[in-house]
């Protein structure tokens, strides 16, 4: 256990059905972490649930206007309050995410920390379960110095 309160075996648990096959998420977004929700567009297009969810910042990994996109910026969100940032991350095996990985979690540790302990981040790509969970676990990594090694 950690300051999160899950481990690497319930994290694993909760992505894998009952054969341990990887299990699409069953909801649109989940709070991962204490004030960092991960989803899809569905919930990043939905400002009125964002409002009440509480969120603060977005962070969208799947900037851009293709079919694999979420083409959404900070002008979909002006006078909601809610800060954007995108990163224009294709969803193709050669794809090199690394390279934005500091920059999601430096905007990640940006959201949290502003508005003292009341900023909350919505992270999300187009499907949330792939750019955008990367993501996350690159902050995770980055910021609080978790590792392959280490237990949540």
């Amino acid at each position: 256990m950690n300051d999160y309160g899950v481990s690497v075996q319930q994290l694993n648990d909760l992505l894998s059905d009952e054969n341990g096959h990887f299990s699409m998420p069953s909801k649109d977004f989940n709070e991962v972490c204490p004030r960092i929700l991960l989803g899809n567009e569905s919930v990043a297009t939905n400002v009125k649930l964002l409002k009440q969810l509480k969120v603060t910042h977005i962070l969208n990994v799947a900037e851009g206007d293709s079919y694999m996109h979420v083409n959404t910026g900070a002008e979909y969100y002006v006078g909601t309050g809610i800060i954007y940032h995108g990163i224009p991350a294709n969803d193709v095996e050669h794809f090199d995410l690394s390279v934005y990985f500091k920059e999601g979690a430096d905007f990640i540790a940006q959201a949290l920390e502003s508005k003292g302990d009341r900023g909350r981040v919505y992270v999300h790509c187009q499907k949330g379960y792939s750019r955008s969970a990367a993501v996350v676990i690159a902050y995770l990594m980055l910021r609080h110095k978790l590792d392959r090694l280490k237990e949540l």
